[in-house]
């Protein structure tokens, strides 16, 4: 289980990783709620530049002695950071441009972030 303070410590870790990847053009809404498997999950509609992230609020018991809360929201914010190149990735039709756009965006963040 996590608790309303692992959800607050989740939620405020995920924001720091969000301003550190330059990622502030997204409404970012939280979920406190019952996942299955998964630590955390994401959902991106990267049209509107929306995500939804949510915590599990009941981690199974073999998932208990794993709980990392501060990992687990660093990791939702990486895949925030490659969504693009995912959707891209993900598309039928996607064009060699729009990969790369995808790509150079991710790049130049990251040569932000890399000394």
């Amino acid at each position: 289980m996590t608790t309303n303070k692992d959800f607050i410590a989740f939620r405020s870790e995920f924001k720091k990783w969000q301003k550190i990847f330059g990622l502030t053009g997204y409404r970012v809404y939280f979920d406190h709620e019952p996942l299955g498997d998964s630590f955390a999950h994401m959902n991106i509609d990267q049209t509107n530049m929306v995500a939804t992230i949510r915590l599990n609020s009941k981690l199974s018991d073999k998932d208990k002695p794993h709980k990392d809360i501060k990992r687990s929201a660093k990791h939702e914010a990486i895949h925030l950071l490659i969504g693009r190149l995912e959707m891209n990735g993900r598309y039928r039709y996607s064009t060699a441009e729009e990969i790369y756009e995808a790509t150079e965006e991710l790049v130049f963040r990251l040569e932000g972030l890399i000394p």
